[in-house]
């Protein structure tokens, strides 16, 4: 008996995120858009943006902006906000939210949203770019 087949299966299962583990969810628990690689969608499965790198864009390929370190960037090279660990903020310094985990809460500790299966970056980007 070869364990092949067994171990092919569990690679997949484990290199492959599922399709329900990308999605982001807003306070009310409906679904507002996923994410496949580094491509966002809306809930109605149109594709909004991408990342590549640093860099965001949105579906006709016009860039957005960009997250340098700490720091946020419109399209233009204007500051629209910096990360500070767990806390998102303006350009002008005023907190907009936060993500504890799998949660997105706004600048008043109003839970917004949730992502499952979202790496923090991009909890980021659709934050900034596409909430």
């Amino acid at each position: 008996m070869t364990h092949r087949p067994i171990i092919v299966l569990l690679l997949c299962c484990l290199l492959m995120p599922s399709a329900f583990a990308q999605r982001l969810y807003d306070g009310s628990g409906r679904q507002i858009g996923r994410v496949d690689a580094e491509r966002f969608y809306n809930a109605s499965g149109q594709q909004v943006g991408r990342i590549d790198g640093e860099r965001v864009y949105d579906a006709s390929g016009r860039q957005l902006g960009r997250i340098d370190g700490s720091r946020v960037y419109s399209a233009s090279g204007s500051q629209m906000g910096r990360i500070d660990g767990d806390r998102l903020y303006s350009a002008s310094g005023s907190a907009m939210g936060r993500i504890d985990g799998d949660r997105l809460y706004d600048g008043s500790g109003r839970q917004i949203g949730r992502a499952d299966g979202l790496r923090r970056m991009q909890m980021i980007v659709f934050f900034y770019f596409f909430m």
